[in-house]
């Protein structure tokens, strides 16, 4: 606790340092007698944990009690419409395919690695999560499924203020989050800055029973159950700076940097038993295990905005990302009962991404309610990944050459677009069209025993998208969307290289992996922006699917590929009401049902209706006092090879201000009920594996945050001169 303890020092000696500076300076007292005579008239007002409107649901994290000290992936779990499967890929209203932005800008990792950099993000890191489930053509073509744009904090206060957080969370292991976010917006300046150090511990409780089957897919042959527990240590500290400079009213420049350094060591222990068909144990091999990821990334982002006229304005981004990726494996396996027998594998994995953008944006106003926007993207990536493996039966060590890899993969995209909107007396049309051009080239470099091989592909596309949205009243709107989307497979995906998850479960990536088409159409319907109803299809070509494999030998392969296609029907329901003064409620249920067909060694068809809901009650109490109840609950889920058991979780907060409302204090607990591990079944040729997952999700935390300069109220007075436009212009970078 003493970083911590440091934090918090820190951040008061500059609080009240400046405090007195500011007391110090001449005609201060005249400016506390002015802000005396303003008290009377400011506002404030606490924004809700969800915000729903018609073509996007966005969810801001500070309302909800129950976020603090969580992760990012602890965050979205529970946010509405979105559920993650036991591998981590996120879902929304029960379609795969998303694409995940930080600040508008597309994340270039998948998998694991993922998913270890949403583990590392924390809530305090974070201001809002915008759900798109049908963008326009200014948005990226990619994600069937919609977009989930993490917008990162960045305060627009005039003068210098901050927030400080501090959490710790208790579970069968301690968790500790700590952020600080400092800014200083004075003149044509704005710096601003934020900090964040996550010490997390976790673990995973996992089950797996293996059933080996004869030809006749009935006769068991074989079982194989793997109980295994996995420890992990992860701190995570991450970087955020910047500053916009506004030459004048009508041009702003900005640049900002961002690290973020993840560093994860999971030990685990693993027993393989061995069964014959009527359960008797024939040999127990077990497995200890030493993985530790790394992930190191940064970037800087150069920004400019030029109002040309009240009604033309333009826009630039430039941006450099990279990222270093090592992954590093040692596993130990022992037969029991059996003396000198061992087997040593180890692994080392590194990999790094460098990726490039550049994009423009213009939208000009006409007169009538008309408005076009137009833009240009362009992004290149570069990726170098390797897996060396080694082992040692006892006699030495000696390269695995069958697992050992070395690929490269350079990609090219470029996109252009134009979207035109035109307001009428109750009547809006938009519509749109995208173009992109893809190009990759990806190559395998050989060894002794394989050879070298590459591949290249290019192709382009037309992505249109349109909306209708009719005010059948001051108090019923109804829209209609239509749009087409495209996903590509991630580079990592691409690659045919082996990943040893244990001794009897591989990963491997798909060389012949293609992209994916989705057409989505839904109709929405709004009422006095408290209930919005929609009906949803969509129809995705080529369907994305985890692909389950097996052996001769019963290693079972983990890896991703095409099937035929995939349909889904959608009715989603989501409310605001507010039963009581005190009391308001949020909540949304999707139902979907899906039609899956593919072929994989027969063809297959699955079909499956599930349902997600989610609910957050907030309460406002007497003398700063506040609260919260929430949930989520998943029916099952299908994939054409995988089902998985319903799953939820409830949990529960209060918090209390303090320090005259600069600080609150929260406490709660999440998933009170242990309910949210993470069951199902998956059918391989000739086999079916269940498995179970529980994790620490269940904990106890107490949270507290200090607002450091000066208050967040926002006087009715109205800003002169320039200070209107400077406001306006300060954007996320």
């Amino acid at each position: 606790m003493r970083k911590p303890i440091l934090i918090i020092f820190i951040a008061f000696f500059w609080s009240h340092l400046y405090a007195q500076k500011k007391d110090s300076l001449p005609g201060s007292d005249a400016v506390k007698k002015q802000t005396s005579l303003l008290k009377e008239v400011t506002l404030s007002g606490k924004r809700p944990p969800v915000q729903l409107l018609a073509d996007r649901t966005i969810v801001n994290v500070d309302a909800s009690v129950t976020n603090s000290g969580a992760t990012l992936i602890e965050v979205l779990e529970k946010s509405p419409g979105i559920t993650l499967d036991h591998d981590g890929n996120i879902s929304i209203k029960g379609r795969q395919g998303v694409t995940i932005t930080i600040d508008g800008k597309p994340v270039q990792v998948s998998g694991t690695d993922l998913n270890n950099l949403l583990n590392g993000l924390t809530a305090a890191e974070v201001d809002q999560i915008e759900i798109i489930d049908n963008p326009s053509s200014k948005y990226d073509a990619s994600g069937n499924a919609g977009i989930i744009n993490i917008k990162t904090k960045k305060n627009r206060q005039k003068g210098f203020n901050g927030n400080l957080n501090i959490a710790v969370s208790q579970g069968r292991y301690t968790r500790n989050v700590n952020s600080i976010s400092l800014n200083r917006y004075q003149g044509k300046f704005n710096v601003f800055s934020i900090l964040t150090l996550n010490l997390n511990q976790n673990f995973a409780d996992l089950y797996a029973l293996r059933k080996y089957y004869e030809t006749d897919n009935e006769t068991i042959s074989a079982m194989l159950a793997q109980p295994s527990f996995f420890k992990g240590r992860s701190p995570t500290f991450s970087l955020k700076t910047g500053v916009d400079y506004f030459i004048n009213k009508k041009t702003t420049l900005g640049i900002s940097l961002l690290g973020t350094s993840y560093n994860r060591k999971t030990t685990g222990n693993t027993d393989a038993i061995w069964m014959n068909n009527m359960g008797l144990i024939d040999s127990v091999i077990t497995t200890n295990s030493v993985n530790r990821d790394k992930l190191k990334n940064g970037g800087i982002n150069i920004n400019g905005r030029h109002s040309f006229s009240d009604t033309k304005e333009l826009t630039v981004d430039f941006d450099y990302l990279g990222y270093k990726i090592n992954n590093s494996q040692q596993f130990t396996n022992n037969l029991v009962h059996t003396n000198g027998y061992t087997e040593n594998l180890t692994g080392n994995i590194p990999s790094s991404i460098n990726i490039l953008t550049g994009k423009a944006d213009y939208i000009v106003s006409f007169t009538r309610g008309l408005k076009l926007e137009t833009g240009w993207k362009s992004s290149y990536v570069e990726t170098n990944n390797r897996a060396e493996y080694f082992e040692n039966d006892g006699t030495g060590t000696q390269p695995d050459l069958g697992k050992t890899n070395h690929f490269l993969y350079n990609e090219n995209i470029l996109s252009l677009y134009a979207s035109i909107e035109k307001r009428f007396t109750g009547l809006t049309l938009q519509g749109g069209l995208r173009y992109e051009n893809t190009s990759y080239d990806a190559e395998q470099l050989g060894n002794s025993i394989r050879k070298d091989s590459s591949f290249s592909r290019k192709y382009d596309g037309l992505f249109p998208s349109a909306r209708i949205s009719v005010h059948l009243d001051s108090i019923n709107v109804l829209s209609l969307s239509a749009g087409r989307r495209i996903d590509r497979p991630p580079f990592q995906s691409l690659n045919p290289f082996i990943f040893v998850i244990n001794k009897y479960t591989y990963q491997s990536g798909n060389p012949f992996y293609r992209q994916q088409y989705t057409w989505t159409t839904d109709i929405t319907h709004t009422y006095k922006n408290i209930l919005v109803t929609s009906l949803s299809y969509s129809i995705t070509k080529d369907y994305f699917s985890q692909i389950y494999l097996t052996d001769s030998s019963g290693i079972f392969y983990y890896t991703e590929g095409n099937l035929d296609k995939m349909e889904n029907f959608g009715l989603s329901v989501s409310a605001q009401v507010s039963p009581f003064k005190w009391w308001s409620v949020s909540a949304q249920v999707a139902v979907n049902y899906k039609k899956i067909k593919g072929f994989i060694w027969n063809e297959r068809k699955a079909s499956l209706t599930q349902m997600n809901f989610n609910i957050n009650n907030q309460f406002k109490f007497n003398k700063g006092w506040s609260g919260e109840i929430s949930g989520f609950y998943k029916t099952h889920e299908q994939e054409l090879q995988e089902i998985s058991d319903p799953a939820g979780q409830v949990s529960a907060g209060f918090a209390k201000q303090v320090f005259n409302t600069r600080g609150t204090v929260k406490f709660l607990m999440r998933d009170i009920f242990y309910t949210q591990a993470m069951k199902g079944t998956t059918t391989f040729l000739r086999a079916t594996e269940y498995f179970g997952i529980a994790r620490d999700t269940r904990a106890a935390s107490i949270a507290f945050t200090y607002r450091l300069g000066k208050s967040e109220k926002n006087s009715l007075r109205k800003p002169g001169g320039a200070e209107e436009e400077i406001r306006r212009a300060i954007r996320d970078n």
